[in-house]
């Protein structure tokens, strides 16, 4: 039965997350893995209220962030989805994996 790996990677970087998200294709190709996307989710803004310290003395601007996310999916390959999984990468790349089994047409 395959196993379906789909991995979600975010960033506030988006150059930085094309650029991991480029090597990981790149990879795949290599390795003839089957790799479906990237595909870019829409950028989530954020607006964080900064405290001057106690609640009577305000707060200074708002703090305005984007996330950027890709999302990819790795049909089977499970050792290749696995050293992707676990790999390192930079501070400003959160990485999260899903996996999935699906059942052939005929099992059962």
């Amino acid at each position: 039965m395959p196993f379906v790996t789909r991995l979600t990677l975010k960033s506030g970087d988006g150059d930085r997350l094309d650029a991991v998200v480029a090597d990981i294709k790149d990879r795949a190709e290599r390795k003839g893995v089957e790799l479906k996307g990237p595909h870019p989710k829409p950028p989530s803004k954020h607006a964080v209220a900064l405290h001057k310290g106690l609640p009577e003395s305000g707060t200074f601007d708002t703090w305005d962030y984007t996330v950027y996310t890709r999302l990819i999916e790795i049909v089977g390959h499970d050792d290749f989805a696995r050293s992707v999984a676990a790999r390192e990468y930079p501070d400003q790349i959160h990485i999260s994996a899903d996996i999935e089994q699906f059942d052939q047409i005929g099992d059962g």
